[in-house]
This record gives structure tokens, C-alpha cells and sequence, in this order.
């Protein structure tokens, strides 16, 4: 990957949606070489996918909470793992080291949706403690900031 692959990147996390032509511009390469350096960095595995960004106050699930989860002993990862996908609420998870097991991003739209998960996620999903905060905001560090030009 040179610097012309990262600027590439650089553009992509600014405008995931930006046309071959646009990153050609920005890059001051012609769309079909832009096309096939992107073409490269998708199959190297670098550029693993687009998304759209939410609003999740605009959806009506505006309280977003991190929560520290230690499952119960002998609780298959796995499984704790395959079922957060049943979860709507939780948009993020990550496994971890230290004194917890994961670390949940969700969002609800009150406290009583957000108890109703921390009931389930007790019953079905094997955890055996959980600790919550609620997010305030995020900072916004700007994209690219590993793979800036």
C-alpha cells in the first residue's frame, strides 16, 4: 500500500459513496486506475465494506449505554456471540481482556427498554454481571486518522 492507496482510503472514510471519477479527481489519477486500486484494496482485505451511518435519536433509540459483560464460568463464547445477533439493541460488540469479558455498545429508546435487555441478556445470553454507562456524546476524531495522506 503507497501513499496513493491511502489517500484513496482518506477519501473513502470522508465519502464511502464517492464515484471512481471523483476519487480519480481527488487523487489526480485517471477512474479506471482509481477503479482498479480500489478493486485491489477490496480484495487484499483492507477495504472489507461499506455502510450507511444512523442517527439513533432520529430512530427514537437515543439512550446509548456501554456496558462491561462477564459471562457466567463455562458459558460458551460462541454461543453468547451468535446470540447478540438476536439483540436489536446492541449495535457493538468487542471482545476483551482484564476483568470483563466484552464490552456492548447499545441503544434504547428509554430505561425500561434498556432494563428489559439487561434482563435478557442475564436469562438467555449467560452473563453474570453487568456494568453501565450511559454515553453522553462521541468525539468526533475525524475519519482516516490511521491511514491518513
Amino acid at each position: 500500500m503507497d501513499r496513493i492507496d491511502r489517500q484513496i482510503l482518506h477519501v473513502l472514510l470522508t465519502d464511502a459513496r464517492a464515484t471512481y471519477q471523483e476519487l480519480g479527481r481527488r487523487v489526480q489519477l485517471s477512474a479506471n486506475t482509481v477503479a482498479e486500486r480500489v478493486r485491489r484494496l477490496q480484495a487484499s482485505g483492507v477495504v472489507r465494506g461499506y455502510r450507511a451511518e444512523l442517527d439513533l435519536h432520529a430512530l427514537g433509540h437515543g439512550m446509548e449505554m456501554i456496558s462491561n459483560i462477564r459471562l457466567r464460568e463455562g458459558f460458551d463464547r460462541a454461543a453468547f456471540e451468535e446470540g447478540l445477533r438476536t439483540v436489536p439493541q446492541v449495535v457493538g460488540a468487542m471482545r476483551l481482556t482484564g476483568d470483563f469479558d466484552y464490552q456492548l455498545r447499545m441503544a434504547c429508546a428509554d430505561s425500561r427498554e434498556f432494563e428489559a435487555v439487561i434482563d435478557l441478556l442475564k436469562a438467555e445470553h449467560g452473563v453474570q454481571r453487568l456494568n453501565s454507562r450511559l454515553l453522553l456524546h462521541e468525539v468526533d476524531l475525524g475519519p482516516g486518522r490511521l491511514v491518513a495522506p
